[in-house]
């Protein structure tokens, strides 16, 4: 039998990443508190809450890498520093026992507040609200006997993102030929991740023992500014570039005075007024990978979302 991966979470990287495995012949078991996953005959779906130990017991049995993918239960640091901990701790112990490698999505939040392109090498200082419980989180990691890798990624791009900058909000305006809500400042290079690479990479990294035990880049393409991507979103829909509404940082904050949301989006606003570039040049040689190029993860994320609206 080929070799078993298990994934747990069933959002846009869990999904992404079980369904390249299965399409490459490898069995997945993919843990959500739902029991929901891709359908496909290689996926076993399993109902099971990951942060709770006494339910991972027996879960990953046979696994050869995990892929740790579920998020928060609400976007606030006072919720991931309740929930994320605990289920990691619980995910690294069950896989250290089988011998199996964990690999992690992560985010760029933990670098904290940044003053030129984004390397492996920078400095991990979040050291405020939500950076500062991803920067814990991978401390937490490097502590840990079990072997893993962390995938840091920028800004997702790609099928199954509603929830981020290039979002759901972004695709159904401009398909809607309607004006585009964006925050912040849009004539700056800001990067994206297309969310196929980042899965890719985890993959990969998850076979490759060289690179364990470190936090690389997610293959991705040069930045461009906002108005750039949206503009590259409009024409690969054959649709008129569209009208943007964008709130400044400022702004942000005035509204996070009755929005917890609005509140914790402008905590990360640092990533929006000012240049905020991923270089993954050093994760990519050691991967042997590349991103897909920004406009053909464009032109792919549109025909997905013409299923979908």
């Amino acid at each position: 039998m080929s070799e078993l991966h298990i994934v747990t979470g069933a959002g846009p990287v869990g999904t992404t990443v079980a369904e390249q495995l299965a399409a490459a012949g490898r069995r997945v078991r993919i843990l959500t508190r739902s029991g929901s996953g891709p359908d496909h005959p290689l996926i076993e779906r399993r109902r099971v809450n990951v942060s709770q130990a006494e339910q991972l017991s027996g879960q990953f049995d046979e696994a050869t890498a995990v892929h740790h993918c579920i998020h928060g239960s609400r976007y606030a640091a006072k919720v991931w520093r309740a929930e994320l901990p605990r289920a990691e701790r619980a995910v690294l112990d069950e896989a250290g026992r089988v011998g199996a490698v964990v690999t992690f999505p992560e985010s760029l939040y933990s670098y904290g507040r940044v003053s030129g392109p984004i390397t492996e090498n920078s400095p991990r200082t979040g050291d405020f609200g939500k950076p500062a419980v991803r920067a814990e989180l991978l401390r937490a990691r490097d502590a840990h006997t079990t072997p893993t890798v962390s995938v840091a990624a920028a800004d997702f791009l790609g099928p199954y993102v509603r929830s981020a900058l290039v979002g759901e909000q972004v695709f159904a305006a401009i398909l809607a030929g309607t004006s585009v809500k964006a925050f912040g400042k849009l004539d700056l290079p800001h990067s994206v991740t297309y969310v196929p690479d980042l899965a890719a990479a985890m993959i990969r990294a998850a076979a490759d023992e060289s690179v364990w035990d470190s936090v690389l880049h997610a293959p991705t393409a040069p930045a461009r500014t906002q108005r750039e991507i949206y503009g590259a979103i409009a024409a690969a829909a054959g649709v008129p570039e569209p009208k943007i509404m964008a709130a400044p940082v400022v702004l942000m904050r005035m509204l996070g005075l009755g929005s917890e949301l609005m509140r914790e989006l402008a905590e990360i606003g640092y990533q929006l007024d000012r240049p905020f570039v991923l270089d993954s040049t050093a994760s990519e040689a050691a991967l042997g990978m590349a991103p897909t190029p920004l406009d053909q993860a464009i032109s792919e994320t549109v025909a997905w979302w013409k299923t979908q609206l």
